[in-house]
């Protein structure tokens, strides 16, 4: 079984980082997490990344980054009143310097970094990379240069596993502390596994790329994160707030979204809440409010406080069984509102994601990554494979990429595998409108300053 005071063991990977840490006792570890995500360019960038209506010309639907802003806040919440309970229940690690305060910090910087990874246009980008090895021959022909589990994890690009390289990678990763590192991957598994079990909703997806395996083995084996019978790990049981507070407010504020742009009526946006709400929801207060902004804006506030506390009820309900490993579903199937969050999840399908901008967004998606990874997979595999169809355009495609891209060659130090890596970490780490001009540029749609 799992214990706490090791699952909240201080330090990271990177030993100079820690060493500051003794030096500064302004600010705890975790928050010092915080704000090398708040400062980084990764997040930065999620500002151009649509939460789920594509480049949107209204200021008041949500982006990646104002959706990983409201997600940490309801995390910190979370986290926090957690954390109190827990040091209620377990006095000693108030004795060892644990706050309620430092675990809500904990889950407030992992769900600030928890859509890091995302590629341009959402999951439709991530299928669009997956699609491109499995099915594009300039993605086909790298198999035969990799292994099984490398040739999985490029198959499968998983926004996720992306943002845990991201997050530990040697050279230009953010480094965080091992809480926040384990709070934030909820998949706690590779991508290539034989074995995944089905009912474990920690190996429904895949947390880290087959080149991270060791840091993450290395993580759990520090916190004592335990293994499932499969041999998969377990999940840190902070990382169960981390997908509440993303699964509550990406069902709200999505349904308040939909409802702004039209494509929800306001009547039914109601009644979706008032499920959740129940005797809560005094309709004549409500109707006083003279716009339906307002409306919505004391409808979302009231819906996701509701959310929270029925989250800390099953949270404290199933701690236990977290440590052992015998729960693993998550928080919000859970709930006495789960009901009500899978019928706005239906609507939200029909009437808001599969909404005609949306899958516009989505068609330009595949084909702005396909366009991208092709052009750019073509000139590295003609420079260091098909040599003699090595173009000119071939070599000016090349001096596009990073100037840190590993082409000194395809040596014992460089394989295939790694210039992979690193061109899906230059793709997917684009904005949205940089895709979408890279693109254009790369296939002469469209000339630089034009």
């Amino acid at each position: 079984m799992m214990q706490w005071e090791k699952l909240l063991t201080s330090g990271r990977f990177d030993p100079k980082i820690s060493a500051q840490q003794t030096d500064n006792q302004f600010r705890s570890e975790s928050e010092r997490d915080y704000d090398r995500i708040i400062f980084s360019a990764p997040f930065r960038n999620l500002q151009d990344k649509t939460q789920v209506f594509p480049l949107p010309e209204h200021d008041f639907v949500h982006t990646r980054l104002t959706h990983s802003l409201e997600v940490s806040s309801v995390g910190r919440t979370l986290g926090k009143s957690a954390g109190d309970y827990l040091i209620k229940k377990y006095e000693h690690l108030g004795d060892k310097g644990i706050t309620a305060s430092e675990i809500g910090a904990i889950v407030a910087a992992a769900a600030l970094t928890h859509d890091i990874g995302n590629p341009p246009f959402g999951h439709a980008g991530e299928t669009a990379i997956s699609d491109f090895f499995k099915f594009h021959e300039y993605g086909q022909v790298w198999q035969k240069h990799i292994t099984p589990e490398q040739w999985e994890d490029l198959c499968n690009f998983e926004g996720n596993a992306q943002g845990f390289r991201m997050l530990v990678a040697q050279n230009n990763g953010l480094k965080l502390s091992y809480a926040t590192l384990a709070a934030f991957t909820k998949y706690p598994r590779p991508a290539y596994i034989f074995e995944k079990d089905s009912n474990r909703r920690s190996q429904k997806k895949f947390g880290y790329y087959s080149d991270q395996s060791k840091e993450y083995s290395q993580l759990a084996m520090i916190l004592g994160i335990e293994k499932a019978a499969n041999g998969c790990w377990l999940r840190h049981p902070l990382a169960f707030l981390v997908e509440a507070a993303d699964d509550i407010c990406y069902s709200v504020i999505d349904l308040e979204d939909g409802c702004t742009l039209g494509l929800v009526t306001l009547e039914e946006t109601i009644k979706l809440f008032g499920e959740i709400l129940k005797d809560r929801l005094d309709r004549q207060k409500l109707d006083s409010y003279p716009t339906q902004a307002q409306k919505l804006a004391i409808l979302r506030a009231m819906t996701i406080n509701q959310l929270i506390q029925e989250t800390l009820a099953s949270f404290e309900k199933y701690e236990e069984a977290m440590l052992s490993g015998d729960f693993d579903q998550a928080l919000t199937d859970v709930i006495p509102s789960a009901a009500a969050l899978e019928r706005i999840s239906k609507i939200s399908v029909k009437k808001i994601y599969r909404s005609k901008p949306v899958l516009e967004k989505e068609a330009a998606g595949y084909q702005v990554l396909e366009g991208l990874l092709e052009v750019f997979s073509r000139a590295l595999n003609h420079k260091f494979y098909q040599t003699d169809l090595y173009s000119g355009k071939d070599k000016s495609i090349l001096r596009l990429l990073p100037e840190d891209f590993p082409m000194d060659g395809l040596s014992s130090s460089v394989n295939p595998y790694t210039m992979l890596r690193v061109l899906m970490d230059f793709i997917s780490g684009m904005t949205d409108k940089y895709a979408l001009s890279l693109y254009r540029r790369v296939k002469g749609i469209a000339l630089p300053g034009a």
